[in-house]
């Protein structure tokens, strides 16, 4: 299983990025579980200025618009739960899970990027952010791997929670530039030139 979380950042280039999942679902027999981030819907909600326990929700059913967005005239098949039994590309919907089982803080500090990786925590799977840089870049310098605990504190593409919650459950993430035709497929089969997170 490998979860893929889609950022909103790639708005343009999403559903691109939807069919080259497929494809590569269909050619390997592997699972895929895409993770839409909240692109230009949570931007309006960070803009109406509501209580950070209200945004969080907006924000989710935000990721669920994005979601129906880059699933639309796509062979994904649309889910709100992480019960996967079959090979296949699928499209998370979490509100429905996440009020089911809320255990993320309720903060703007918690993105999509932290609920893919509580996601994939769910599933033991394999963890790829997909984002509009090359990974995460310090004093100027691409890291193709460091430490979560690098990363505390510091302004980055990810997260204020993530490097947080890698730590805690001692997991990683790969971070892939999704705007470079191909790399996805490459990362998938082993040549991943991006950042690796290790938690």
């Amino acid at each position: 299983m490998i979860v893929v979380k889609l950022g909103g950042s790639l708005i343009d280039r999403a559903k691109e990025l939807v069919r080259e999942i497929i494809d590569y679902s269909d050619a390997s027999g592997e699972a895929i579980l895409i993770v839409p981030g909240g692109s230009v819907f949570a931007d309006t909600v960070r803009k109406v200025n509501a209580s950070e326990e209200a945004s969080h929700w907006m924000a989710i059913l935000a990721m669920e618009q994005y979601g129906y967005f880059i699933a639309d005239e796509s062979e994904a098949k649309i889910v709100d739960n992480i019960g996967i039994e079959d090979e296949g590309t699928y499209i998370l919907l979490p509100y429905t899970l996440l009020k089911k089982k809320d255990e993320l803080p309720h903060t703007w500090d918690v993105t999509s990027d932290t609920i893919a990786a509580w996601v994939a925590h769910k599933l033991s799977a394999r963890f790829i952010k997909l984002t509009d840089v090359d990974g995460i870049f310090l004093n100027g310098e691409l890291k193709k791997e460091l430490r979560a605990q690098e990363l505390l504190g510091i302004e980055t593409c990810v997260d204020r929670e993530l490097p947080r919650f890698l730590i805690k459950n001692k997991m990683n993430c790969e971070i892939l530039n999704g705007n470079c035709p191909g790399r996805l497929s490459n990362a998938f089969k082993g040549n991943f030139p991006g950042t690796l997170i290790k938690g």
